[in-house]
């Protein structure tokens, strides 16, 4: 494995995704849904009361940024983690290019580095216009009024800006996880339905696990679980152990799928 065959494989992987729609629309979807819901919200009476910080949604940007985030981490997060890494490697095989990409002197170990890299990168671009457009939507529409958290706190523009832009960052393990899960079955099945569905699937059937009231090794095991340790940054005082159980599970599912994913594909039949 070579850097600069890495480098080639990502490259012509970014200019593929660039030519497709359902990437570009997904970022675009991301960077104008918060302003919708936004506009919205503005617009109506009623608040979102059942959901956190939905309260006082209307009151701070920065409580609009965090309800965003709670009913991303459920619905859309899933989806936007496997759009991509559920069909790259399943697109090789749907379209039979598979000896043609190998054949120009690439080796697998790069073909699977550039690719991962490519499914990894868009998750987290993908994360970073919701956040980024969650928050600008929650300031120009709303306003960057102080932040009330759960403790009942008040916190300055500049106290809740910070919390609120890590609170989206604490989502990212999760997420990259679910990107590895998607991966790993678009090399097993050689399916984009599911190594695009599967996941999705598996996401909510993860959340429907947390709310019933189980072993707590259990619950700390799930991916969907770390996407709510976010809520110790909120807090006074602040803790941090639900998030660090999250990242260190959201890390093994990572390490465990990408390898399986490495192995399979290098002992695969390219030509079956």
């Amino acid at each position: 494995m070579t850097l600069r065959g890495v480098g080639t494989v990502a490259a012509v992987e970014c200019s593929k995704l660039a030519a497709q729609f359902k990437p570009r629309a997904a970022l675009a979807a991301c960077a104008a849904g918060s302003f919708a819901f936004a506009a919205a919200l503005r617009l109506q009476t009623t608040v979102p009361e059942d959901t956190l910080f939905g309260r006082s949604a209307k009151e701070s940007g920065f409580a609009l940024s965090l309800v965003v985030l709670g009913f991303a981490a459920l619905w859309v997060v899933p989806a936007l983690t496997s759009i991509v890494a559920g069909d790259l490697f399943a697109a090789e095989d749907r379209y039979g290019t598979w000896t043609m990409m190998l054949a120009r002197s690439r080796a697998r170990s790069e073909v699977f580095a550039g690719k991962a890299l490519v499914a990894f990168g868009y998750s987290a671009l993908a994360i970073a216009v919701l956040a980024a457009s969650s928050i600008a939507a929650g300031l120009l529409i709303i306003g960057p009024a102080p932040l009330v958290n759960l403790s009942g706190v008040a916190l300055t523009p500049s106290q809740a800006l910070a919390r609120t832009a890590f609170a989206w960052v604490a989502t990212l393990p999760a997420a990259l996880a679910l990107t590895a899960i998607a991966l790993l079955l678009s090399i097993v099945t050689r399916s984009s339905a599911a190594g695009i569905g599967v996941p999705v699937v598996g996401a909510l059937t993860m959340q429907l696990c947390a709310l019933v009231d189980g072993p707590q090794a259990l619950r700390t095991a799930l991916i969907t679980t770390a996407f709510d340790g976010w809520h110790g940054l909120l807090a006074e005082p602040r803790y941090y152990g639900p998030l660090v159980r999250g990242v260190l599970a959201s890390v093994a599912y990572l390490v465990v799928s990408v390898g399986i994913g490495y192995r399979t594909l290098q002992r695969r039949d390219i030509a079956g």
